[in-house]
């Protein structure tokens, strides 16, 4: 509990943070009366209400679904490497975003239907679909191999990136280009109110089935042969679980574009807290991945301001290393 009360102090910290600093500051003071009902109408109301308190919560929504995936896979396939980016998970659901983006210009679908409808259900088939091959090729020759899990997702996820390039570079429109850059850098600029529903619905119904799972998720870790000899119908439960994360994925990646390292990074600092126990684990991992994006988005507009840099990138230059590092303590035997 003790953890989880910093963690929430530390996500209202970063909040106030997110919605005071910027290209234009605004005293914290005077954010709190804005929050609370209590100011005036002003330039100053307007940005925080309709401009950053909207990107804060789309950021805290994809940084704890990004999170909770990539806490999942890692049980899912025993592997501390696994995460949405690294797997392939994330440039599948772009790949399917960009689809219905440049198809929904072609066939002339409204605005509207496209962003509540088109490009979301895109986006999970997009993330299914290459979650189903990188497994299916992980599982070559008869048997699961973990180190051979990462490869495949590597190579998955550069022929998807390739696919968004050729997309990319073949669409008719300059909206069409501009709008694909966005899905393969990684944003939350795009955030406004009547967009935040559907992921924030996503995240906390998915979460919920996710923790009530977490007795089957636990005894994953302990391998596949001993959860079966507990009772669990293993290929089934991961297939199914396999889905839900893609659906997590598809809808968040919708909203933010690829977000990289997340879900590589933060449960490994929330082991270290609470230990590997999912019933525990998996509330932390969310407050900690909301916490940490909406600070790594208040740097991306803060660093370079008044440029906003795609927080994508920011994640990937630090998320890079952090492979790197890991990558390296497990070729030394070291558990990860």
């Amino acid at each position: 509990m003790t953890v989880l009360a910093v963690l929430i102090a530390a996500l209202a910290a970063a909040t106030l943070a997110g919605l005071a600093l910027g290209s234009v500051r605004i005293p914290t003071a005077q954010v709190v009366e804005i929050l609370t009902g209590r100011a005036e109408p002003s330039p100053f109301r307007t940005i925080v209400l309709d401009v950053r308190l909207p990107r804060v919560i789309l950021g805290a929504t994809v940084g704890a679904g990004l999170a909770v995936i990539g806490t999942v896979l890692q049980a899912l396939v025993r592997n501390p490497l696994a995460d949405p980016f690294l797997l392939g998970v994330s440039s599948g659901a772009s790949v399917g975003a960009v689809c219905a983006i440049v198809l929904g210009g072609v066939f002339g679908l409204g605005a509207a239907l496209s962003t509540a409808v088109t490009i979301p259900a895109a986006s999970f088939a997009g993330a299914l679909i290459s979650l189903v091959l990188v497994y299916a090729l992980a599982r070559g020759g008869g048997g699961f191999a973990t180190g051979r899990l990462i490869l495949a997702g590597v190579a998955v996820s550069y022929i998807l990136t390739a696919l968004t390039s050729l997309i990319l570079v073949t669409a008719d429109s300059a909206d069409h280009l501009k709008e694909v850059l966005y899905w393969t850098l990684g944003g939350l600029g795009s955030a406004r109110w009547d967009m935040l529903a559907l992921p924030c619905a996503t995240l906390a119904i998915g979460t919920a089935l996710l923790v009530s799972m977490a007795r089957p998720l636990d005894l994953l870790l302990a391998g596949e042969e001993g959860a079966t000899v507990l009772g669990l119908d293993a290929a089934r439960f991961r297939a199914g679980v396999f889905v839900l994360a893609s659906l997590l994925t598809g809808v968040l990646v919708a909203y933010s574009g690829a977000i990289g390292f997340v879900g590589l990074m933060v449960p490994h600092a929330a082991r270290m807290l609470v230990g590997a126990a999912h019933r525990a684990l998996l509330p932390v991992v969310a407050l900690m991945g909301a916490v940490f994006l909406v600070a790594a988005d208040l740097a991306a507009r803060t660093v370079a301001a008044p440029q906003d840099i795609p927080v994508g990138v920011l994640t990937a230059l630090t998320g890079g290393p952090f492979f790197l590092w890991l990558l390296r303590r497990r070729n030394e035997g070291v558990p990860a």
